[in-house]
């Protein structure tokens, strides 16, 4: 919603930050759809491990998301490693 207003179609920091969350959101899709199907045919007999890694990448991806609710609530920019080069293209591509 925020990408489409026209009420923050020329505030960047607003829009870098709607960009990198929407990222965050793409990285959640990949760990669901790409990364916990790898994991299933790794069956150890007795033991359910073969959740583990997808679970763990999850809380991972969810620690991120309210740190950076956190941060931009304190109007600090947080700029994660790959998302935030991503998310600076695409503002860079809106102007």
């Amino acid at each position: 919603m925020v990408l489409a207003s026209a009420r923050f179609r020329h505030d960047s920091q607003v829009r870098f930050n709607a960009f990198q969350g929407l990222y965050l959101f793409v990285a959640w899709l990949l760990v669901d759809i790409v990364v916990a199907p790898l994991f299933i045919f790794s069956f150890v007999p007795g033991v359910h491990i073969h959740h583990l890694f997808p679970t763990l990448l999850h809380v991972l991806i969810f620690g991120t998301w309210i740190f950076m609710i956190v941060k931009v609530s304190q109007n600090e920019q947080v700029h994660l490693p790959i998302l935030g080069e991503l998310a600076e293209r695409s503002v860079a591509e809106q102007r």
